[in-house]
């Protein structure tokens, strides 16, 4: 069965049930913890009673600095919201590790981003020196990936579209909320990666709510792709792609042609027109709740709450 671990600013945590026992290690980064598997073994096993979980303040489990990448449009019901009709190529892209947050820390919106997004996705963190020419087959996942984590890939709609740029729409502080556990799996457990499902609630209104049988690249197809041209290092973190149900969606077919022949300044300044009365962007004082488990609860990375707050005033 996986182990859920947690980490703290005293150290790491194995969980079991409602109370968490401290792992004798001296890691320090999740890269070092990984290495330290039979410190954590000891402390799934110990005796101890344990210190209750409600009363420890988790920090994220995947320690930074570490490369933080994305996969793009990676769910069918993702890919139907945001226009596309056929095949979807997969693709990448880089955010950076001061974005990583914790499970329960305040999404700090910038003050110029007025589009503020959701996208729950499942974390792999890597557990082995992932080289440029790997090629990961599924039953070589467990010597690749050490463990999952909830992670939130909060994204700034209106710099991603007009800069198209996604990696500053994502990577402001806060904007990757993770944890609050490193689910290290048994390798057996691989098996049971389709039957987990992702949800995500907005102030206790679903919004996204899909298995990751509705995913487009799986795992070790991701990682092969991946290490075409990256290298991936024990405690990276690959985020594998939202399903369907964020705020942004495509406009309607006939929105869109009409949008196309105007001039672009025009063209965007129509569609945020129309997303201003969009009701589901993040405003302040939302509480994001995410959780991802098997139906089973063999394998559950926990409840990750997170609220929106704004970027204090510049008070010049």
């Amino acid at each position: 069965m996986s182990t859920n671990v947690l980490r703290t600013a005293d150290g790491w945590w194995v969980v079991r049930g409602d109370s968490a026992v401290p792992v004798d290690t001296k890691a320090a980064t999740t890269a070092e913890l990984i290495a330290d598997r039979s410190a954590v073994r000891e402390a799934a096993l110990s005796d101890d009673v344990g210190t209750p979980v409600d009363g420890l303040v988790a920090l994220s489990p995947v320690t930074t600095p570490c490369r933080v990448v994305a996969q793009m449009v990676n769910y069918r019901s993702h890919a139907r919201d945001s226009g596309f009709t056929g095949d979807v190529p997969p693709a990448f892209f880089r955010k950076a590790s001061g974005s990583v947050g914790g499970p329960a820390e305040d999404v700090v919106r910038p003050s110029h981003v007025k589009f503020l997004d959701y996208e729950v996705e499942l974390g792999l963190v890597v557990g082995a020196p992932l080289r440029v020419g790997t090629v990961v087959e599924e039953r070589d996942l467990p010597s690749y990936v050490a463990g999952l984590v909830i992670t939130n890939d909060i994204s700034a709609r209106d710099v991603q579209l007009t800069k198209t740029q996604f990696y500053e729409s994502k990577s402001y502080p806060t904007f990757t909320p993770t944890g609050p556990y490193l689910a290290l799996l048994e390798p057996e457990e691989f098996d049971r990666l389709l039957d987990l499902r992702l949800k995500l609630s907005v102030n206790g209104e679903p919004r996204q709510d899909r298995t990751l049988a509705d995913m487009i690249v799986r795992p070790a197809r991701a990682l092969t792709l991946l290490a075409r041209f990256q290298t991936l290092d024990p405690g990276d973190l690959l985020l594998t792609g939202t399903p369907g149900g964020t705020a942004l969606k495509a406009p309607p077919r006939a929105v869109e042609k009409i949008g196309s022949l105007l001039p672009p300044a025009a063209r965007w300044k129509a569609f945020f027109k129309s997303q201003a009365r969009n009701p589901h962007y993040l405003h302040t004082g939302d509480v994001m709740t995410a959780t991802i488990s098997t139906p089973d609860g063999r394998i559950d990375l926990g409840e990750q709450r997170t609220p929106v707050a704004d970027a204090e005033q510049d008070p010049r």
